[in-house]
């Protein structure tokens, strides 16, 4: 007969993995969004782009590929961009998530929205909530990007409209902004 004890050192970490379990079933969790804090009710299987657009109505952020890679679903998790349809909301914890509806002040918007359009770096849309953020992400870490830098940013973002070119150059235009 096989003996299916396991040793004193596996045990442990089984247990302390089922009592951190979660699921099946919605569970509680509580969401930093845009500085607002946010108690939500939803499933462990649900992606942090599934929260924020489903849960919360924050529809800025756009689910394209589902995959991660299309970046058209792009936030920023702690100030740096990532994709939220491959994140989990329940691992986000207590980190705080900028979407695009948090990115300008008020009436004021954020130098890359308005470089967008000054530059016509707007096709039909459905990337550019993706792209801007990952563009102010760059313009906050790096006042003064070059073209490669810009293209480095924007790389994993896919446009079917092609207004990419359009994008380097509102980038460097809303760098130019803001060093005066």
């Amino acid at each position: 007969m096989l003996d299916t004890t396991l040793p004193d050192f596996l045990a442990s970490d089984a247990q302390a993995a089922e009592r951190d379990a979660v699921g099946p079933g919605p569970v509680p969790l509580t969401l930093d969004v845009n500085n607002v804090s946010h108690s939500l009710f939803i499933e462990p299987k649900t992606t942090l782009a599934e929260a924020l657009r489903d849960s919360l109505d924050l529809t800025g952020t756009k689910v394209g590929c589902d995959r991660g890679a299309c970046s058209a679903c792009t936030v920023w998790l702690d100030g740096k961009p990532i994709a939220a349809c491959m994140m989990l909301a329940i691992d986000v914890g207590s980190r705080k998530i900028t979407t695009i509806e948090g990115l300008a002040h008020g009436d004021e918007l954020h130098p890359v929205q308005s470089a967008f359009i000054a530059h016509d770096a707007v096709q039909c849309g459905f990337c550019t909530p993706g792209l801007v953020m990952s563009c102010a992400a760059l313009l906050e870490s790096n006042p003064t990007p070059t073209i490669d830098d810009i293209k480095a940013a924007t790389s994993g973002h896919l446009c079917r409209c092609g207004t990419h070119p359009h994008v380097h150059d509102a980038m460097l235009d809303a760098s130019r902004i803001r060093k005066t």
